[in-house]
């Protein structure tokens, strides 16, 4: 991060005058606000001062804490279909107690470009609750995903463990019992699934509880029990006779190796994070030591815990974004690796963050709200569903890290829409006043959900770059962005073989290999038009298309497509049919993700074609591992 980018984290209160956005687009998505308040200036030209200190050249730039748009606290990550899935609390701005409302979700692919996927379950999901949006887990089991909170109850006033559910990792929730799965005044939810099968529910300040779940994941059976807090099990605290233990609260409990670990918030207050390992998953557990002292400017901390792409992560909160505290906190993460016993080793807070894992495609739509660091932006509901980036004003930016243009990129599109006058996106690379390599203008569109795609040159983007896009215009709000997209060159790396694969000029293009294709215009992925396969009598029936002429031998090509079931939760894939000397091979493209009919799936890989002899025939398919369901797609792309 450096001062540029210091000095432009902007508060939501400012832009107050804009007017909201209809209802019928809110999606039960609660909007965004802009960090902290007017009065917080002055707070945000100390800190970019001492930021500038440490900003010499050749210094890694910030890319902690993860999230800038708004205040995030107890991270609870997830890895699926080759997606990190981030369920986070939500501070509200200002806050001077635990006030919060409702939960967030974020994912990435490679550790530091976030997609924001908006609020989509919060204290109202549940009519039995009152208030306390806390710390909370979500896990996936059976074709879908379970979300442990703990919110108050309304009838008895005490904190209680509530379950979300969903057939997509973003959602939306709802409650999956109608009531509080466990009730005893107790917080921070944590499951395990462990390789038998049966789960383990997790909670508990001051004390720690489990109770074993049910394969339904929304009933227990026997009671609730308490593991014993022990000196051993637990290390041990001094001046509080009361609490003879280090263990606080927020236990985050896996398995690894054989070996479980429970890494928990640490004696409060100011709290630490500690753990213990144990050869089974109710115990008896032993102490070993810290994971990450105290640090930041909160009080609290709480962990989570992944292996993700060959690494280890370690998600944590601090107080680290202007106006932050321990009631306004960030979540961050940090790479590490266990040591050779398997024990966790020290872990500090950076500014740096964790490093990117591979790099992003630009010839493929990003959604805006794609982020390694945002200056002053907001993110919003979009009318054309998911989230949109908005309450742009002049000087405002975004970085997106790590992009690959390959052998070049030629333009450049975007989606907008303006009640204003619109403005422009200036494109720079590796910094906020970076090489430009090309500026696109955006018009008034007559709404602020009024969207069109302007589309301008590229001239000069070339290898593997941190992209800056730069907001400039008059004064107040200028206009909101939904996505982007570059595209190459003929010949270059970043051409999309695939025709038409935004799927707005209909089925054009494509073909079915059984059943009944069709243009649609809802649900869409972006813009306003996609494919629908329905009628499939074979798994291998789908939307298609020949590439024969398209491909090299020996080249790898990254596949991108999004893709949601018309009914059932069926598992689809990307597939390239390659028929050399009148013999057909099958090379998938992406792996198998479960879709739903209840939002998007992304499938996303990288593979390379190869035959021997003379190649006659090459088709791009999108089908399914089994079953007949109908599915929709959209935004392909083939490269």
């Amino acid at each position: 991060m450096d001062l540029d980018e210091m000095t432009h984290i902007k508060v939501p209160d400012e832009a107050a005058a804009r007017p909201p956005l209809p209802a019928t687009a809110l999606m039960n998505v609660a909007s965004s606000r802009r960090l902290g308040l007017t009065s917080r200036r002055a707070v945000l030209v100390i800190v970019a001062l001492l930021c500038a200190v440490a900003m010499l050249p050749g210094t890694a730039r910030a890319d902690n804490p993860i999230v800038q748009t708004i205040y995030t606290a107890d991270p609870a990550p997830l890895v699926h279909n080759g997606r990190v899935y981030l369920y986070t609390g939500h501070d509200e701005d200002g806050s001077t107690y635990f006030t919060m409302k409702d939960w967030r979700v974020w994912s990435s692919a490679d550790m530091v470009n976030w997609t924001d996927h908006g609020s989509p379950m919060s204290v109202a999901t549940f009519s039995w609750a009152s208030a306390d949006a806390w710390a909370g887990q979500t896990v996936y089991r059976n074709g879908r995903f379970y979300w442990y909170v703990p919110v108050k109850d309304r009838a008895s006033g005490q904190m209680a463990i509530g379950v979300g559910v969903s057939n997509s990792p973003t959602g939306p929730f709802t409650d999956a019992i109608g009531r509080p799965l466990v009730r005893n005044g107790e917080i921070d939810p944590t499951v395990l699934i462990d390789d038998d099968g049966q789960a383990y529910l997790y909670w508990g300040n001051p004390n720690l509880w489990y109770v074993r779940l049910n394969a339904d994941m929304i009933s227990y059976s026997g009671s609730p029990a308490q593991i014993p807090l022990t000196t051993a099990g637990f290390g041990t605290r001094t001046g509080n006779t009361s609490r003879p233990t280090l263990y606080e609260e927020g236990p985050w409990v896996y398995k690894r190796n054989g070996l479980y670990y429970n890494v928990f918030a640490a004696k409060c207050c100011s709290e630490f994070i500690g753990y213990s390992t144990a050869p089974g998953p109710t115990g008896p557990w032993t102490y070993r030591g810290t994971v990450m002292p105290t640090q930041g400017s909160s009080f609290t901390n709480h962990p989570g815990v992944i292996d993700f792409n060959g690494g280890s992560y370690f998600f944590y909160h601090n107080g680290a974004l202007p106006g932050g505290g321990g009631f306004t906190r960030s979540v961050a993460v940090e790479k590490f690796t266990y040591n050779a016993d398997g024990t966790i080793p020290t872990i500090s807070m950076t500014t740096t963050g964790a490093p990117q894992a591979g790099t992003l495609n630009p010839y493929v739509r990003q959604e805006a709200e794609t982020i390694a660091w945002a200056s002053g932006v907001e993110t919003e509901p979009s009318g054309e569903g998911g989230m949109n980036v908005g309450w742009i004003e002049n000087g405002d930016h975004i970085k997106v890290k790590g992009v690959a243009f390959g052998s070049g990129a030629t333009s450049f599109s975007a989606r907008v829409a303006s009640a204003t006058s619109g403005g422009r996106i200036e494109l720079r690379l590796d910094g906020v006043n970076g090489t430009l390599v090309g500026t696109c203008t955006v018009p008034g569109t007559g709404g602020w959900q009024t969207w069109t795609t302007v589309t301008c040159p590229v001239n000069g983007a070339t290898g593997t770059h941190d992209l800056y896009f730069k907001y400039t215009g008059g004064s107040g709000n200028l206009f909101n962005v939904n996505w982007w997209q570059f595209t190459g060159g003929t010949g270059g790396t970043g051409g999309n073989l695939l025709t038409n694969g935004d799927l707005e000029s209909g089925t054009t293009g494509w073909a079915a290999s059984g059943g009944t294709l069709s243009s649609v215009t809802s649900p869409v992925h972006g813009g306003g038009r996609a494919l629908s396969i329905a009628g499939r009598t074979a798994s291998w029936n789908g939307t298609t298309q020949d590439v024969t002429a398209k491909l090299t031998n020996g080249t790898s090509y990254t596949t991108s497509v999004w893709v949601r079931s018309q009914s059932g939760t069926p598992s689809a894939k990307a597939t390239l049919a390659i028929t050399a000397n009148g013999t057909t091979s099958y090379l998938q493209l992406t792996p198998a993700a479960t879709v739903s009919s209840g939002g998007w799936t992304q499938l996303t890989g990288t593979a390379t074609a190869s035959w021997s002899g003379t190649l006659t025939g090459a088709t791009f398919y999108v089908e399914t591992a089994a079953g007949t369901d109908g599915f929709f797609i959209d935004d392909a792309s083939f490269q």
